[in-house]
């Protein structure tokens, strides 16, 4: 009987490829054979206007999900930051990786702090929260557009195109590029993106084979604080314009979290947090806790997000 290959599918980048390259490895531990299957998604073709601009949820999954659908691959690896709340009829979520450091990192020749950066410096994001946390910050700093992989942003920052960039730690060290996020954003006051550093594998809810193979990889704190993020996110059904932040930290027994909705200029926010016990089997509380905070910020936040 031939031996089972376990088809990984991933985006082209340099970083989604390292992070398929750590499941695979980790896959391969326990016996199963991998093949990397490269897919070029709609997010990295469009590299000359604000993803935004385009639709802007989705566009990093939407063709490794078609891929699943059509049996071309057995499991999708992503950025669970990049993955819309809602998933294709069949498919589902087969494992959450254990979260890197989930900060923001300025990246800058001229300051090590935000507060630092010289006045109306241009501080390269393609992200509406990180450019509406600037403008709340730093009013005088313009954000520019800057999109393309983590090299492209750093090679454009080197060459003196902008004064400074924000990019998240999570991918720096995963690249090994860990030495260029010495300045970290201190999450107390510089809120992630909701599922920012975490890595999930996405397949078939069908396929028993690929369930089997990535089980193990699964993260249990991890994947109660991304139901909680994700439930938060779901209930305020923002677009893709909106600028949202949160993150949930679970330590075993106690589940906090802090999310906002800030106006888009920065000129205002509407913040939530709260603390709860539950056990390593409360994945039902932790979604409750995180919906019921995107239900009551949604009023009012709900000029920003129906933009």
């Amino acid at each position: 009987m031939a031996e089972s290959i376990l088809r990984i599918g991933t985006r082209a980048s340099r970083l989604a490829r390292a992070q398929t390259q750590m499941v695979a490895d980790m896959i391969a531990a326990f016996g199963v054979v991998t093949e990397i299957v490269l897919i070029k998604t709609t997010g990295d073709k469009i590299l000359d206007r604000p993803l935004a601009d385009a639709g802007g949820k989705g566009l990093f999954v939407k063709e490794l999900e078609e891929a699943l659908l059509d049996h071309r691959i057995d499991i999708a690896v992503h950025s669970m930051k990049d993955v819309p709340v809602q998933m294709p009829e069949g498919l589902g979520l087969g494992a959450i990786l254990p979260r890197e450091e989930p900060q923001d990192v300025l990246i800058s020749p001229h300051a090590a702090r935000i507060q630092d950066l010289p006045e109306g410096a241009k501080l390269g994001t393609s992200s509406v929260r990180r450019s509406a946390q600037v403008r709340r910050a730093r009013p005088d700093v313009s954000p520019v557009m800057l999109r393309g992989n983590v090299d492209t942003r750093l090679s454009k920052l080197d060459s003196g195109e902008m004064d400074a960039i924000i990019l998240a730690r999570a991918g720096l060290k995963r690249l090994g590029l860990g030495a260029r996020a010495v300045n970290a954003l201190p999450t107390e006051e510089w809120l992630p993106s909701l599922a920012q550093g975490a890595v999930g594998i996405e397949l078939r809810l069908s396929d028993s084979f690929a369930t089997q193979a990535v089980a193990r990889l699964n993260d249990e704190k991890t994947e109660i604080e991304l139901i909680c993020e994700r439930a938060f996110q779901a209930a305020l059904d923002g677009s893709c314009r909106t600028p949202i932040a949160g993150l949930a930290r679970y330590d075993g027994k106690t589940l906090s979290f802090r999310g906002e909705v800030l106006a888009p200029d920065g000129s205002d926010a509407i913040a939530t947090q709260f603390s709860i016990d539950i056990d390593i089997y409360g994945k039902s509380e932790a979604a409750r806790a995180g919906r019921e905070a995107g239900e009551a910020l949604k009023p009012k936040a709900a000029n920003w997000l129906a933009l």
